[in-house]
This record gives structure tokens, sequence and C-alpha cells, in this order.
């Protein structure tokens, strides 16, 4: 059985005078108290710590800061060379610092394979990161040491890459993660479908974690007990808040249960101790979820809110940053009424999480191989979608990431994400080239989302086009009265998927659109005049499937006249995943139709060859 080294520290330019007990008394003032025993050498020791966060507080609150007898201490992660790959640590990241930039940051150095926001108890950020070579990560470690983004300095180490040394046994799971359960495998490799695990988030206000944990632990055992569910309590998450997250692991039934029975305990308290009148349920949610929770014109909150008795207020977009991609769902009314919101609320919640499960799965068949953990979509990410099952990937650790638990994409213990997608079998995709094509997307946006996607001084579209691996251009305005601009995308599949993505999601940001509605844009491909026919289909039925397929607006504008190329162009409406989902489809009926001109052209240089 493999000791996991995740959290032994190394402590070095240590005097000869120093002792084990020097260290204990040291670490114990400063509310480090070393759990095991102190292996002390010459100039060094080793001291190991139950979990991360405490080992991250350790390396911030001494490490170059603190004398021992005269030398200033160093402590960083104990890394055997031989596990010295591609995993590093970054810290003391600008706790309001957007994931898009650090996704661009970090994207200047190699190929991101995985991204972990480690949940800790720090005032600034902590991620993990994998890149997809050890070469790529020890560039990234030697530029990113001490880089200075604002007042903030990173500090960076490398973690263990325990797949270097050995592969992980099967079926056990990874240790940091809310809870140890395993999803979308079974014992054996033998993949049974599982319904997939939606935890219901809460805030509740501090005072009251006491009282729902009861004496003892009681009121949260015989909680979890009654709903069958696992409750985890983050306590130590934002220390000194005045509201602290709870993450219920559950069937929808027995997530809905646990929340009515905290709700009933708040109330209760709250009655005894006359600290409030009236305590609202506060659930916390994906920013990429809450779009479709709303509905058009906020018609899916409305009737929920007519259905339940219920007020339901959501916070702003402004409030998300790196550190806290979700966003907290108010609902106030009584305990009876709040309990029947919180069904109809998750069951949205539910169905939108399960669409893009699905829409992420289908793009990773769509383009074979195409990273999507790497991706990162949305600055707060589509990140937290779970890998399909064999997905390579590590478990992620970020404040929120309710989902995940083992394995997963931008998943795992708060930041979401996790699994990565790997390729796809071999000859799953016969039109595939081995090298893919450059393709051109013109993207429409609102012309007053320009400066956005620009940036100051152009930051912002040169970082994007390193992230995505693409060209992107911005057409000039047709008029002065134009009310969109053309994006123009150059690149291949995956650079399209990273370049449109991040688009629609920084649109979605900066409130261009209704915080109620989806991000839909248009967007413009070419395909050979030959193939528009087939992407038409006879009586429109082809383009008629393609729509149902993709939930996206497929046009083919009759009597196109050609292009010098002999292309004319498909329009398509929709959000994110309908739009990608639709371009695919297309490119994939214009390659087998290009492979059936170049047979039928050698077929027919063939037969004349041989009528010689």
């Amino acid at each position: 059985m493999r000791r996991r080294r995740m959290n032994q520290l190394y402590i070095g330019n240590l005097s000869p005078a120093a002792t084990a007990q020097d260290l204990r008394q040291l670490f114990g003032e400063r509310q480090l108290p070393l759990p095991g025993q102190v292996l002390l050498k010459s100039g060094y020791a080793f001291v190991d710590y139950p979990d991360q966060n405490w080992a991250i507080r350790a390396i911030e609150t001494l490490s170059g800061k603190v004398e021992l007898h005269g030398k200033v201490m160093e402590v960083d992660y104990s890394v055997p060379k031989k596990l010295r790959s591609r995993k590093i640590q970054i810290r003391n990241i600008p706790p309001h610092l957007q994931w898009e930039v650090l996704d661009g940051l970090l994207a200047q150095y190699g190929t991101v394979e995985n991204v972990e926001q480690v949940n800790t108890d720090t005032e600034t950020a902590v991620v993990n990161v994998t890149y997809a070579t050890k070469e790529e990560a020890k560039v990234a470690l030697e530029k990113l040491s001490d880089h200075q983004f604002e007042n903030y300095s990173f500090k960076i180490s490398y973690i263990p890459d325990e797949e270097v040394s050995s592969p992980p046994p099967p079926q056990r799971s990874r240790r940091g993660g809310h809870s140890s359960r395993e999803r979308g495998s079974s014992p054996g490799g033998s993949s049974q479908p599982k319904q997939l695990e939606f935890p219901l988030r809460m805030l509740v206000p501090t005072q009251f974690v006491g009282a729902i944990i009861g004496k003892e632990g009681l009121t949260i055992k015989n909680l979890t007990k009654q709903t069958q569910s696992k409750v985890d309590i983050h306590r130590k998450e934002n220390a000194g808040a005045a509201e602290k997250p709870i993450t219920i692991h559950a069937t929808p039934e027995g997530c809905s249960e646990a929340c009515r029975m905290i709700l009933d305990i708040m109330q209760k308290e709250a009655d005894e101790t006359k600290s409030a009148e009236e305590i609202p349920l506060k659930i916390l949610a994906h920013n990429s979820l809450v779009g479709r929770l709303i509905g058009k014109e906020g018609r899916n909150l409305k009737k929920i809110e007519q259905d339940t008795g219920t007020k339901i207020t959501i916070s702003p977009l402004q409030d998300l940053t790196i550190y806290n991609p979700e966003r907290t769902i108010t609902v106030r009314g009584s305990t009876e009424a709040c309990s029947h919101a919180e069904v109809e609320i998750m069951k949205k919640l539910r169905e939108a999480y399960e669409n893009d499960v699905v829409a992420v799965n289908q793009q990773a068949n769509l383009i074979p191989g195409l990273n999507l953990n790497a991706l990162g979509i949305f600055s707060t990410g589509l990140s937290m979608l779970p890998s399909a099952p064999g997905a390579r990937g590590a478990a992620a650790a970020t404040p929120y990431h309710p989902f995940a638990q083992s394995g997963r994409r931008r998943t795992g213990s708060s930041a979401y994400v996790s699994g990565l997608y790997g390729a796809s079998p071999a000859g799953a995709f016969p039109h595939q080239h081995p090298l893919p094509e450059q393709e051109v997307v013109n993207l429409f946006i609102p012309t007053q989302a320009v400066g956005a996607i620009i940036g100051k001084k152009g930051q912002h579209i040169k970082q994007l086009a390193r992230f995505a691996g693409a060209s992107i251009k911005i057409a000039p305005a047709e008029g002065p009265d134009a009310s969109e601009r053309m994006v123009i995308i150059t690149g291949p599949p995956e650079a399209q998927f990273k370049a449109q993505g991040r688009i629609f999601g920084k649109l979605k940001e900066e409130n261009f659109f209704n915080p109620k509605e989806e991000v839909k844009l248009e967007a413009h491909i070419k395909v050979p005049s030959f193939a528009a026919g087939r992407v038409i289909g006879k009586g429109g039925k082809t383009v008629n499937e393609l729509q149902n397929l993709t939930s996206a607006e497929v046009i083919v504008p009759r009597d196109q006249t050609p292009d010098e190329n002999d292309e004319v162009v498909v329009k398509i409406i929709g959000h994110f995943f309908a739009s990608q989902t639709a371009q695919r489809k297309i490119r994939e009926i214009v390659q087998q139709v290009k492979q059936q001109e170049h047979k039928h052209a050698q077929g027919a240089a063939a037969s004349q060859q041989h009528s010689k």
C-alpha cells in the first residue's frame, strides 16, 4: 500500500542547535501544532500534516518569515525528485483574480490539463496545476515564481505527481475531497449507469452552526441517518464570515428532507434566542446554471414564487471571482414555503446540470482528443462537470466544489475541474485528419461589447488568442449604426471551442445580455457550394434534424452566389453548446461529402485509365 506524501513538509536552513522540541514549540506558538513525529536531520527536518490546508498554512506562515536560532527557516512541500513532474501549486493568488486571466497566464507556458482550486482558510487563493509535460511544469515554476500581480507575489512549489511512480490502485478514491464515494464506475471497471449526483449547497448563519451539529454531533448524526445523506459543514471556510456553506450529498428527496430539517433547527434556535424573526433559505449554485433557473424573461423564477408563495432574489454577477464561482439564491417565506421552493429550484438546477453533462460528453465525442478540462470554458468554468468513465484526471480542490469526489473535470472538492476526456478509440472517427484543418468561424457580438473583448491596450484579445491557440480578429464595423461586429476566429476545432467559449462567457460576465437570459450568438461558417444541398437535405430534412439535435437555429440562405472559393455561408444561432454541436455536425457532413467526391473522382479516373 503506497503512502501519500502530499502533506509532508520539508523544513530547511535549520541551525545545528535546532531540536525537534524547538520545532514543535515554534509551530505550536503559531497555532500550527504538529500531529506526528518530527524527523530531524542535520540542517533540515520533515514533518507531516493531516491535510493540505494545514500544510499550506504552515508554508505561508513560516517560510522565509520566521527565525530559529538566528536562521530564517525555509518550509515547502517535500517532493522526491522522482515525483517532480507535471504538477505545481501556486499560492498567494489575489482572491478577486478572474479565472480567465489566470488561465491565460498559465497557458503561456504550455498545455494546462487541470486547474484545481484548493479550499483553504487563507485570504488569497491557491491552485494546483497539472501541465501536459514535466518540461512545461518546470518552465512555469521558474517563470511564475515571485510573479507580481498587482501587489501579490505568486509562491510556487512542486507537488507530488504520483502517476509517475505508480498508477493508483483501482477503486481507491482520492483523499481530500468532500467525500470518498466513487462515481461513474464500479469495482472491476464495469460501468453501471448511475444517476448523476447533484448536491445541495446552502449558506447558513454561523451562529446556527452549533445547533445544526448538536451536542457531541448528535443532531447532525440524526439528520444524516434519517435522510440517508452525507452532510459537510464547512466550518473552516472564510474564517470570521457571518455565514458558512453546507453541502448535502443525497438523492433529490434526501437533500430536500435534510434542507427542511436544517431550516427547522435554525428557526427553533432563532425563536429560543430571539436572534432573528425570519430565517431565509440560501442556496448556492454555479453561475453557469443560474440562467436556466431564471428562465426566459424570468418566467421560471416567477412561477416558483407564485406556486410556493415565496420571494426569490439572486446575487449579482459582479460578486463572482476566482474564489467565488457561485451565486446565492435567497428564498424568503415560511419554512414550509421555503422547503417547497427548494424542491422546485433544485429540480431546475439539476436539469441544467445534467444537460450540460450530456452536452460536454457530446463535445468530447465530436472532437476526438479534445481536452475539455483544459478549456475552462467560462471564467467560472464548465469546469465543474464530472469526467467520463475512465477519464484521466485528478480530484480538484476549490472552495466551492460540491461536485467532485474522485476523478472529475474541473470538479472535485471545490473548484471544478477534473476528469480530462481522453482521446477516443482508434478508428472511432474515420474522417479525422492526423493534423486538424484550420477552420474559420465568424462570430457576431454586440457592438458595445467590442471593448470588453479587446481589453485595455488589446491585452484581453491577445491573451485569449494565446490561450485558445487561434487567430482572433475583429472586423471593421459595416456602418456607424451597426449593432453587431464580426469576430473572425481561425484555428483547429479545439481552438475554436476555446475561443468561442471564452467569448460567450465574457459577454455573460460583463452583462451584455440580460442576467435572466442565456447568451445566444450568431455564427457563420462556410461550406463548399456542392455540399450545401447535403446540409439542407431533401425537403429540408437534414437541417431540421440538425436543429432538433442541437437546439440551434441553422439557416442555409437560398440563392446565394458562391464566393471566389466556391463556398456559401451557413448561419448558426444558439447558445454555446448548441452552436458548437451544430458547427461540428455540419463540418462532419461536409467531410463526408468531400470523401464521396474524392472516391467518385478516383473511380472516374481509374475507369478512364482502364478504357485507354
